[in-house]
């Protein structure tokens, strides 16, 4: 058939009107992102005397103290809001019981009140779990039979979320997985004063194996001849949807203030489908196999890295992240405050 002889032909909709040029397609965006959308994670190690490169995820380092302190002045500046706190322990500080997670003079309490009492306004999320300071490397306390004890570990998180709040953390972060945790929590911060600290969930936290550049900045990697370490038993099968929701519906029960999916990219689905049952903000962790992946395909010049970046975590806000977590968050920050950036 000619076209001419199609009774709606020429179209009356013609979409590619709205992306005819720069200007008109700015104006019709959907999606914005903005420096206040993101928070930075920061690995923080007490030996860290300069800055220490991690070859897995590269443009990412360790810090010392102050290094920390003076990164979060910058990240303030260019209009960043909040800081994610990570430690990478000292070997001889971990045990089996991960007691150096209560140390009110530990690694990270201490990096705290240096962040407070030089950017007071930026906000501070403080990783509640026990795998930077187990000497096995899973996030609780093991039983008799080697299986992570969850009711044990809950009693130890809610001591370390305590510990962290009297620090002056504005929100504590159980990435755990243990069953009953946030309430747990919610009741030990509410009986001891701390009203106003809130918690961000790790909601729908996926046995990923996007972790491992993770794994390898805090030091709670195995060694390869051991394997991969198996923590199936308490985070969520990337094959489970339906159950992923309920986890993070329970937490939304026991008092949550924001709910996270981790990973971002490859769980964009999931993050959609909790915005659909949630008024709660959600949160997203674009974790470092999502960003040691984009780095490495820009290296070899496979993609271009930062209409690469600024996609994928467009991405993640169109599917319904109010707060996304990247290890990407100082280079956007610091390309969205250019008079001249545009996305197109």
């Amino acid at each position: 058939m000619k076209l001419d002889d199609l009774s709606q032909w020429p179209p009356r909709r013609r979409m590619r009107r709205s992306r005819s040029g720069p200007s008109i397609r700015s104006v019709l965006q959907e999606t914005h992102l903005s420096a206040s959308d993101l928070i930075a994670p920061l690995f923080v190690k007490e030996s860290a005397t300069t800055p220490e490169p991690i070859a897995s995820m590269p443009g990412v380092f360790r810090l010392g103290i102050r290094s920390v302190v003076d990164e979060c002045r910058t990240l303030h500046t260019l209009g960043v809001r909040g800081v994610a706190l990570f430690p990478c322990t000292d070997p001889s500080l971990k045990n089996p019981k991960g007691s150096g997670a209560l140390d009110p003079q530990g690694l990270i309490p201490r990096t705290l009140a240096e962040i407070k009492s030089s950017v007071p306004g930026l906000l501070v999320f403080c990783d509640v779990a026990l795998d930077p300071y187990t000497d096995h490397g899973h996030d609780g306390v093991l039983d008799a039979s080697g299986t992570v004890d969850n009711d044990a570990t809950v009693e130890i998180l809610c001591h370390m979320s305590l510990c962290l709040a009297q620090a002056g953390a504005n929100f504590v972060a159980p990435s755990d997985m243990m069953d009953g945790r946030v309430g747990a929590i919610r009741d030990t911060l509410d009986h001891s004063g701390h009203h106003s600290t809130g918690i961000l969930a790790y909601a729908a936290k996926f046995a990923s194996a996007y972790y491992g550049p993770f794994r390898d900045a805090v030091g709670s990697a195995r060694p390869s001849s051991e394997g991969y370490l198996d923590k199936r038993g308490y985070q969520l099968n990337p094959a489970n949807p339906r159950e992923a929701l309920l986890d993070a519906l329970l937490d939304e029960e026991e008092g949550a203030d924001i709910l996270m999916v981790k990973p971002a990219g490859p769980y964009l689905d999931i993050l959609t489908r909790l915005r659909e049952h949630t008024l709660l903000p959600l949160a997203a962790y674009q974790v470092s196999g999502e960003y040691s992946m984009i780095h490495a395909a820009a290296e070899r010049g496979w993609t271009d890295l930062p209409r690469t970046r600024l996609e994928s975590l467009l991405a993640i806000k169109r599917a319904g992240a109010d707060i996304i977590l990247s290890y990407f968050t100082k280079t956007v920050a610091e390309e969205l405050s250019r008079p001249s950036f545009s996305i197109d």
